[in-house]
């Protein structure tokens, strides 16, 4: 089967050599057994890619079952993916099968991998390998045949140097590679794609296809699309309900667009290297700490101002002590504090114990996620958004923090 023959059966829209690549790899592939990691941004159609491996693979009469393993809680995605024995946890009121289990003889598509927890990652190690699985609560190991086909917007070489995804599940997921490419590399796609969303939306809302002036066709060819073919069609869908004009000039489009600066990009890593306009979580913590910093400094001069070139004393919140400067004494060196009980301030002989600034990442990190939940009340969710992380990587922080 050609690829156009693919695009049409599974209406793929586009031309773009990187997109017919891709449809390429998933049709050679398909009737082999390897396992296959599909990496892209979010919103680029990765999921279609595991349909086309099914449909063309010897298991199409098979089970085919699509797992959001970012979309599980922590507590429950064993018991999701491997099932479970009665009385094995709390509410585990009888047994039940996973996904490895009803997906024997077919084909089982886990998105978001990279979101796994460790534990997780340990047992989908041992399926790959040895084809066998243990329910939770149970001791029995059994058999299953299931191709495994994985998704994710993650940078995996980068979770993998950060300690949060194994190495050898990365290789043995990555057999055969697919990239899934970025709408902005599909420039030729776009107004095609615009003008096919637009007939879908207006046979569904049983009105008047919208079209694009030229210099609109412009502008919706330069935006840079953060959240891809997803993104695009949302818009399209909205301009269709809402605009009562048919013909869209630029400043109607430009009002549905988000601005460029504040459009949500991929905080894990593009699936090409992390290149671009990727934002890692580290790289959000170096971004506090230096804004921690430039405050601290700010703080300083303004004490100084105050103080009138002397020393002042001041009080160390939650230390229930006073920081007393003697007069003539040399000042401390940025990153210290000397401080003295204030019970002892009238000794002569008064000992300095210096406190060092932390610049640990860990605990920088974990005052940052305190500070997000306190500000949205506990909210993770809420939290998570104010963080540039997903909801599953703040519950994996809570706990691994204790907080």
């Amino acid at each position: 089967m050609n690829v156009q023959a693919v695009k049409q059966r599974f209406e793929i829209i586009g031309a773009s050599p990187l997109l017919d690549r891709a449809i390429e790899i998933a049709v050679q592939v398909a009737p082999t057994d390897l396992s296959v990691l599909v990496q892209g941004e979010s919103g680029t159609g990765k999921e279609v890619m595991s349909k086309i491996i099914h449909a063309h693979s010897a298991r199409k009469h098979g089970p085919y079952h699509a797992v959001n393993c970012g979309a599980i809680p922590e507590g429950t995605i064993d018991s999701e993916l491997f099932g479970h024995e009665k009385g094995s946890f709390t509410g585990a009121h009888e047994a039940r099968k996973g996904y490895f289990e009803t997906a024997n003889n077919g084909t089982l598509f886990l998105d978001e991998v990279g979101e796994l927890p460790l534990s997780t990652q340990v047992r989908l190690l041992r399926v790959l390998e040895a084809g066998e699985f243990i329910r939770v609560g149970s001791s029995k190991p059994q058999k299953t045949n299931v191709r495994v086909v994985a998704a994710t917007n993650v940078n995996m070489l980068q979770a993998v140097a950060r300690g949060i995804f194994r190495e050898d599940l990365f290789y043995r997921l990555n057999t055969v590679p697919i990239h899934m490419p970025a709408l902005r590399d599909r420039k030729e796609d776009i107004h095609l794609l615009f003008r096919w969303f637009a007939q879908q939306a207006a046979s569904k809302y049983k009105a008047p296809p919208i079209a694009l002036r030229e210099d609109a066709q412009q502008l919706l060819v330069q935006y840079r699309w953060p959240g891809n073919v997803r993104q695009l069609r949302n818009i399209v869908e909205q301009i269709s309900v809402i605009e009562r004009a048919r013909e869209i000039d630029s400043a109607t489009l430009r009002s549905y667009l988000p601005d460029e600066s504040t459009a949500l990009v991929p905080l894990s890593g593009s699936a090409n290297g992390g290149h671009g306009d990727s934002v890692s979580e580290r790289e959000l913590i170096f971004k506090f700490l230096f804004d921690m910093k430039s405050d601290l400094n700010a703080l300083k001069e303004k004490v100084n101002v105050l103080a009138g070139g002397q020393p002042l004393p001041a009080m160390m919140t939650g230390m229930q002590r006073e920081e007393i400067l003697l007069p003539h004494a040399p000042q401390p060196a940025y990153g210290t504090v000397s401080i003295v009980p204030a019970s002892r301030a009238s000794e002569e002989d008064i000992d300095h114990s210096e406190v060092e600034e932390t610049l640990s990442l860990t605990e920088k990190e974990k005052e940052l996620i305190v500070k997000a939940l306190a500000k949205h009340r506990n909210r993770r969710k809420a939290a998570a958004n104010e963080l540039g992380i997903s909801e599953r990587t703040l519950y994996r922080k809570i706990k691994e923090y204790g907080i």
